[in-house]
């Protein structure tokens, strides 16, 4: 089921770049970004409401009860993606080749494996450096 759950992701966000490339072509990328926000925390709250209407209530009660550091650590996670990471993207999304800026910015994981090997103490294994290496070349090759 988790497969099948992350290749509907794969597929979403395969597909989005297509529409904010074109949505951007008369837009510039903050205005792009906030309308983008907007949009998602009005369909966030509307699936909340519809999750209250059939039993599952207790979703701001738990948002409620989170611990400041979680506050924090979720809200610095939000302004490097969300804000940050979201203008450039649809910065470079503007600017350059749809198929390029996405193949670069799926290459995020590589950033996460040196930064969760320095400051979380995961395992850098050899084929996990084997797979980066092929991405790093993947990326060299559609350049």
């Amino acid at each position: 089921m988790v497969f099948w759950i992350a290749i509907f992701a794969m597929v979403c966000w395969g597909i989005a770049p297509i529409f904010a490339k074109i949505g951007l072509d008369n837009l510039d990328p903050l205005p792009g970004l906030i309308i983008r926000t907007f949009i998602s925390s009005f369909l966030v709250l509307g699936f909340i409401g519809f999750r209250g209407l059939v039993g599952y209530d207790k979703i701001l009660d738990q948002i409620v009860d989170v611990p400041i550091k979680t506050w924090f650590l979720i809200a610095i996670e939000a302004l490097l993606a969300t804000l940050v990471g979201d203008l450039a993207y649809y910065a470079a999304i503007k600017k350059g080749n749809v198929s390029v800026v996405t193949v670069i910015m799926s290459s995020s994981p590589l950033v996460t494996m040196l930064v969760s090997t320095v400051f979380l103490g995961e395992e850098l294994t050899i084929s996990k450096i084997m797979g980066a290496m092929l991405v790093i070349a993947g990326i060299m090759f559609i350049m």
